[in-house]
This record gives C-alpha cells, sequence and structure tokens, in this order.
C-alpha cells in the first residue's frame, strides 16, 4: 500500500492532468507488451503491433533497447517520466534529454541494483549526454510503434474520465474527488491509502499531487519512487474496445474531410459529448466544432438533445457503421 499523506496545503493544490501523458502511457505500454497482462481490450492492440514490427525494422529496435530500462515489474527509472505538462510528447522528450548527469546515474544506479541490467546497448544506460538522446529517441520510434496508432482512441477514454471526475470536483470538491479514485484508492483523511505493490509512505509537505488519468495503466495505480520529485499518481481510466480508434481512416477523411471525420469520431467514441467538449479535445473553436456538428446533425449521423444548459451530441447507428465499416442498419 502507498499511503499519502495530505495537509490543508495539500488539498487546495490537487490538479488532474487534462489529457493522456505520453511518456506515462509509454512506459506503461511497455509494460503491458513485455506481460502480455491486462484486460481483453488489449488483446487487438498486442496483435497489431506484433504484426507491425515484424516490418518495422526501426520500432522493434528501439523498443528492444527501451526495455532494457523498462523492467517487467520494478523500479523504472523516474527520469523517463519528467513532471506532467500537457505538452506533448516532443516537450516530455526535451525533458528527458535535461535529465541533469548526477540523477541520471542515481537513477540508472538503482536501477541496477533492482533489476539488474541484461546486457549494454551501445551506451544507452551510461550516464552521459549522448546516452540521453539515444533513450529520448528509442522512446519516439517507440511511441510511434506502439501508441501512435491508438493514440485517438487513448484520447477519448481519458477525455471521458476527465469529464467524470471534473464533474465529481464541482458537486462534491477535492475530498469527492479522492474518494473517487476507488477501487484504486480510498479517502482516509488526512491520508490517501493507494493499492501498491509495495508499502510506502509519501508526505505532499505542501507540493500538492498530480492526478494523471492513463489508458495503459493497469490493476492499480503507479508513481515516482523518489519522493522529492513532484509527486504524481497515474491511475487506470476504463478500457474501452479499439473499434472506433480507426474512425474510419482516410475513406472518412475522403468523404468528409479530416476535421469533419474527427469530430464524428470523437463524438462517436463517448456515450454523449458536449459542443466544449469536443472542440477542447480536437483543438478546434468552439464555433467551428458547432458548424461541423450541426453538418453531421443534416446528414443523419450526429444526434443532439437540449440538457439545461448545455447541447448534448450522440452519433447514430448510421455513424458507428461507418466508423467501423459494418452493413449499415436495416
Amino acid at each position: 500500500m502507498l499511503r499519502i499523506h495530505f495537509d490543508s496545503r495539500d488539498l487546495q493544490n490537487v490538479r488532474l492532468a487534462q489529457r493522456p501523458d505520453p511518456l506515462w502511457e509509454l512506459m506503461c505500454g511497455v509494460c503491458r507488451w513485455q506481460t502480455h497482462q491486462g484486460p481483453l481490450e488489449f488483446g487487438r492492440w498486442r496483435r497489431e503491433t506484433a504484426e507491425r514490427m515484424s516490418y518495422d525494422v526501426r520500432g522493434a529496435r528501439a523498443l528492444r533497447a527501451l526495455r532494457i530500462l523498462v523492467p517487467v515489474s520494478g523500479y523504472i527509472p523516474d527520469f523517463l517520466t519528467p513532471p506532467v505538462t500537457g505538452e506533448g510528447l516532443e516537450a516530455g522528450l526535451e525533458a528527458v534529454r535535461a535529465t541533469p548527469r548526477d540523477r541520471l546515474a542515481a537513477d540508472l544506479t538503482r536501477l541496477t541494483a533492482s533489476t539488474p541490467l541484461r546486457r549494454r546497448a551501445g551506451g544507452l544506460h551510461e550516464p552521459t549526454l549522448r546516452s540521453l538522446g539515444l533513450v529520448a529517441n528509442a522512446m519516439r520510434d517507440s511511441f510511434r510503434t506502439l501508441l501512435e496508432p491508438y493514440w485517438d482512441h487513448v484520447r477519448y477514454a481519458v477525455s471521458d474520465d476527465v469529464a467524470l471526475r471534473t464533474r465529481t470536483l464541482l458537486d462534491g470538491g477535492t475530498a469527492a474527488l479522492l474518494d473517487g479514485l476507488r477501487p484504486f484508492a480510498r479517502w482516509n483523511p488526512p491520508y490517501l491509502d493507494v493499492d501498491y505493490p509495495v508499502d510506502r509512505e509519501l508526505r505532499l509537505e505542501g507540493r500538492g499531487l498530480v492526478l494523471v488519468p492513463s489508458y495503459f495503466c493497469w490493476r492499480r495505480p503507479t508513481a515516482l519512487a523518489d519522493p522529492d520529485l513532484d509527486p504524481v499518481l497515474v491511475y487506470p481510466v476504463e478500457k474501452r474496445p479499439l473499434e472506433i480508434v480507426r474512425a474510419g481512416g482516410q475513406r472518412l477523411d475522403r468523404l468528409l474531410g479530416r476535421t469533419r471525420s474527427a469530430v464524428l469520431a470523437d463524438v462517436a467514441g463517448h456515450r454523449i459529448r458536449t459542443t466544449t467538449q469536443v472542440a477542447a479535445a480536437l483543438g478546434l473553436a468552439p464555433a467551428s466544432a458547432s458548424y461541423q456538428i450541426g453538418v453531421l446533425r443534416g446528414a443523419g449521423l450526429i444526434v443532439s438533445h437540449r440538457d439545461g444548459k448545455h447541447v448534448e451530441h450522440s452519433a447514430t447507428p448510421l455513424a458507428h457503421s461507418l466508423l467501423t465499416g459494418a452493413a449499415p442498419p436495416m
């Protein structure tokens, strides 16, 4: 169990990441790839990734190199998951490349002590500036192979979780948000008791806590090992089947246009969706999202209903047929 100690300052400084963090998803994804564990929803991902790696030599080589630093279980070096900024993959990799040499050496010493490195990989684990460049390149290529083809789906699943927890926070405050982390964690003021593979104590001491929803995190939350780093708790979100992730591919892009097909896939990936949520997920102006939704509604692909101050949208059976390639409903 991980016991996280809160004080009044920490309760005022609990934050919820609004989108998936690429490097945390990558670390969790590499673990899922190596162990072959997890829910049925990961089965298709594994099969398609294995097929892709049969001809993606660069990606397969990068993943083999990265696995030296990411063991099946136990300690994963903290420098591989720098502070969550929401700025995307390249910003995270730049933070990895900027890791101070003394911290890199300490993290790798700890890794070697807990999980002896199986073999040397061209200096990948040597504490030098060159090694950080090699690590960042391996992480980028591994991300493109393991996660990039499914990133829209990951974003949709995390967006659903964020919407649910944001509503919980607005209705019940920080205590309700923390209590809502069940069954992975239990809010027992002033402690958050987290399901964890080892017994640990983490004292926030006014730094607060960043909650990071993750698609590839599985079974229990994870956190940084170094208690002096900015506290983070990565927790699993609900897994969804991958049928919608294709979003019709280039076929629908040609038919509807890239923006409109992305709007349709976003709405179809959720039970209900507001215009504001669609705009935020896709980086569109609200007026643009509203226009695209209106066109799709006129084509019979989206239905809309008003709920108080908000208009909620959902995809029709015809839309799901277009997205999945299934036969249209009779």
